[in-house]
Formats: structure tokens, C-alpha cells, sequence
């Protein structure tokens, strides 16, 4: 009997599905921000954007793929099981109920409610705003089976064609000419590396990983068995995915740029989305911008609370999918009400520590099978890059602390430590030298265990 394989209208919903749970509210705000801080360097600070937000995250969907793993934790426990358990739940509390759900209610309500009410009343509605929006995304996350319904069939369409029609003004009408802007300091000369950072607060690379779980399961619920085919429907629907991602983040990136014609520059691309939507709709543009970001974030958040759930179960082996999911929904309202702005603080210093790390397994899990084809033991290679890339990563994430915590004295004495032996630290990638050393001596013992043996 002849296997079954996904057909072209499966390809479609899966990638739709993925780009859904991919495309919250965060994606919305960062590039938008990206395009107007960057001014004439749109397209090169526009580059940098991508490749932290559309290739990391596609690196990890081919990780997940080439690999065979079922997941974040299979894959992490290649370098240990007790590091595996670490950093599977560092990652999921960090993309779930700690940062990222939080943040899927917070920025639609700063954005769409807060505006039009006194100041007095924000943390009421938002107490009362993010108790509904949890409680949707429970009663939608609930079946994990009908996520690829929800998502791909029904949010995904409605928050595509919304945005859309915001788009198409935009190139309509536009508001200047990006090149007649220049670029802010930061975006003068580095205006690849200061979008590459802007990249990491999406937390798509993390989500790659996260979401394996969800798309895996997905293609077996369509009945597909065989592992090869399996890791070809990742690949191919995550490759749809980051198409459209790619897309939408360029056209949002000269969005933000665009409106230095008639705005002045803004903190957060939150607020250039609403200034602009309330421009080209008006009142009625501020409700419309709400009812994107809205849908945008209940996307999000089904994927973040549903994968994490499903990983509580794995990892602990007691409890509940329902159980977890509700756990990481209650936990996500009561962390929303802190302001979107501690949220963005907070995450920073656990994202210099995570990304890196997530970094590293998705070079190895990419290098697998051909590493598998020479018989060498993959294990040292997730070891020597974890270790290494960790080591440098402590003092990113240290770097990244509010001054208050820089400037302990042992803060002071690391970071001047780092300032002088770690290449690329001023600009938070010090990581990448450690992390080449570990690739060569992974190589090296993997070659050495081989010959021994």
C-alpha cells in the first residue's frame, strides 16, 4: 500500500499554521521600529532583520527536521538529560507564560485600549482586558488537535487580510520617501547589527524550536508516518512560512520608515503602527489597528501556551495537557498586569543568555545527519558547542542587566573581564568566536573518537 503524503492544500494550512503561530504582535512592532530608526539604510538595516527573524526561526524549523526530533527537549538532551530539562524549560517559560504570553495581551491593549481611557483606569482594563484574552486562547488551545483549524484556517486569513488593507494604503499613499531620511545614530554604521538585535525580541528562533512539537504532531494527525516525509513537510511548509514572514517584515520595515514624512521618530513601533493607522482611517483607524493585533496575538498565544503545555507533560510525566494549559494561561494573565514595558526589560538579559544557546543546537542538528553518514558520535559536537557558546553567553545576558546589577562589583569585574578577551561583545555577539571554536573542537574529537574506536 502506497504511503500517503501531504498534498498541496495540506502544504498550504500547515504553512499557514506556522506562520500563524509565528506572527504575533511583537513581529508587528520591531520591524515597523527597525524601518524607521534605519531611514535611508532601510534595506540594509532591513537585512539585518531578516536574517535574525525569518532565518533563525527557519533554521530551526530545518533543525527540528533534519534532526528527527520530536522536539525542543529531544534535541537539547543530545548535549545531557539534565541540560536538556534546563533548557527545554527555560526556553518554554521564556516564549510562554513568563515573557512572550504576557506580552500577547499587553501590546494589543497598549496599543488599541489604552489610548482611550484615562490613565487612572489602565491597570483595571487591563486586569479585565487580559482575563479575556487568556481566556480565549484557553477555550481555542484546549483541543491541540484543532489548532491547525483555528490557526491556519480562520485567524490566519482574518489577520492577513486586515493587514493587508493597511499595507496597500501605505504603498498607495505614501507618506514620504524613505531616502530622503537619515538613519539615527545607532543606524548610521551599524545598521545590520543594531536591526540583527531588534530580531531577537520577536523570539522566533526560540519559537522555531518550540514549535516543532506542535508541527510534528500536526503531520502525523494528517497521517503521515514515515520520518522522511515527515521532515520534508517541515521543511517545505517552513519554508512557505518564512517566505511570507520575509514579506511582510520588508513592507512593514518601509511602513516605519516611510512615516518620518509625516511623524517624528517614536520609542516603540507600537506606536508608529497607531499613529499611522489612525492617519489613512482615522478614529476608526485606531480600532482597526486594535482588531490586527488582537488577532496577531491570539495566534501567538495558542502556540506558545499549547507547546508549552504539551512539553510540561513530556518533561514531568504528570499532570495533564489541560491541566498545564490552564496553569500557563492563569500565570500569563497575572504576569501581563506588570506593563509591557518591565515585560520587554525583564526578557532582555534571558534572551542574550537563550538565543545563542538555541543558536548552536540548530547548527548541530543541521550538521547531523551528515555527520551520521561517517559513522562520527554527534554527542561530542552538541557538547563542545553548548559548553563553549554558554560560557560566553553568561556575560551577554549579564551585559544586558539593569545598571542597578552592573554595577555590583562582580558584575563590574566580569563585564571588564569580557570587554577584554571577548571579540564581538560590545555589540552582544560574543558568542560567536567561542561557538566556532567549539564547531572545530567537536570535529576534532568527534575524528579522534572514531580512529580509537
Amino acid at each position: 500500500m502506497k504511503e500517503k503524503q501531504l498534498s498541496k492544500n495540506e502544504y498550504l494550512f500547515i504553512s499557514s499554521m506556522l506562520f500563524g503561530l509565528f506572527f504575533g504582535a511583537g513581529n508587528l512592532i520591531f520591524p515597523v521600529f527597525v524601518g524607521q530608526q534605519s531611514g535611508q539604510n532601510l534595506w540594509i538595516g532591513n537585512l539585518g532583520f531578516l536574517i535574525a527573524g525569518v532565518g533563525l526561526p527557519f533554521l530551526g524549523v530545518i533543525a527540528i527536521g533534519l534532526s528527527k526530533s520530536r522536539g525542543v527537549f529531544d534535541l537539547a538532551s543530545k548535549v545531557n538529560r539534565t541540560y536538556g530539562i534546563i533548557f527545554t524549560m527555560l526556553l518554554y517559560l521564556t516564549i510562554g507564560p513568563l515573557f512572550a504570553g504576557p506580552r500577547s495581551a499587553t501590546i494589543p491593549f497598549e496599543i488599541g485600549i489604552a489610548p482611550h481611557i484615562k490613565a487612572s483606569q489602565h491597570s483595571i482594563w487591563l486586569l479585565l482586558f487580559s482575563i479575556l484574552f487568556f481566556t480565549i486562547v484557553w477555550l481555542l488551545a484546549v483541543k491541540p488537535t484543532k489548532i491547525l483549524v483555528y490557526v491556519g484556517k480562520y485567524l490566519n486569513p482574518i489577520f492577513l487580510c486586515a493587514l493587508a488593507i493597511l499595507l496597500l494604503f501605505v504603498f498607495i499613499k505614501p507618506m514620504g520617501n524613505f531616502s530622503d531620511f537619515p538613519a539615527t545614530s545607532s543606524y548610521q554604521n551599524g545598521a545590520f547589527m543594531s536591526a540583527f538585535g531588534q530580531g531577537y525580541y520577536t523570539m522566533d528562533a526560540l519559537a522555531g524550536l518550540a514549535f516543532g512539537i506542535i508541527i510534528v504532531d500536526t503531520i502525523k494527525d494528517l497521517g503521515i508516518t514515515n520520518p522522511k516525509s515527515i521532515t520534508k513537510g517541515i521543511i517545505y511548509s517552513g519554508s512557505i512560512s518564512v517566505i511570507l514572514m520575509g514579506v511582510i517584515y520588508t513592507c512593514l520595515a518601509y511602513l516605519g520608515a516611510t512615516s518620518l514624512g509625516v511623524f517624528p521618530h517614536s520609542g516603540n513601533g507600537g506606536a508608529i503602527l497607531a499613529q499611522v493607522a489612525q492617519r489613512y482611517f482615522g478614529q476608526f483607524g485606531s480600532f482597526f489597528l486594535a482588531a490586527i493585533i488582537v488577532v496577531a496575538c491570539i495566534k501567538t498565544a495558542i502556540g506558545v501556551t499549547s507547546a508549552c503545555a504539551k512539553t510540561c507533560v513530556e518533561i514531568i510525566g504528570r499532570g495533564s495537557y489541560k491541566l498545564y494549559l490552564t496553569l500557563g494561561c492563569v500565570i500569563s494573565c497575572l504576569i501581563a498586569n506588570v506593563g509591557l514595558d518591565q515585560l520587554i526589560t525583564l526578557s532582555t538579559p534571558v534572551l542574550m543568555l537563550l538565543y545563542p544557546l538555541a543558536i548552536v543546537l540548530m547548527i548541530a542538528a543541521c550538521l547531523e545527519p551528515t555527520l551520521n553518514k561517517y559513522d562520527l558520535k554527534v554527542s561530542i559536537i552538541y557538547k563542545w558547542l553548548t559548553v563553549l557558546t554558554l560560557f560566553s553567553a553568561i556575560f551577554d545576558g549579564l551585559n544586558a542587566m539593569p545598571i542597578s546589577i552592573k554595577n555590583l562589583a562582580f558584575a563590574k569585574n566580569m563585564l571588564a573581564f569580557a570587554n577584554h578577551y571577548l571579540p564581538l561583545f560590545n555589540i552582544g555577539l560574543s558568542w560567536i568566536v567561542p561557538a566556532a571554536l567549539g564547531l572545530l573542537m567537536g570535529l576534532i574529537f568527534m575524528i579522534r573518537e572514531k580512529k580509537i574506536n
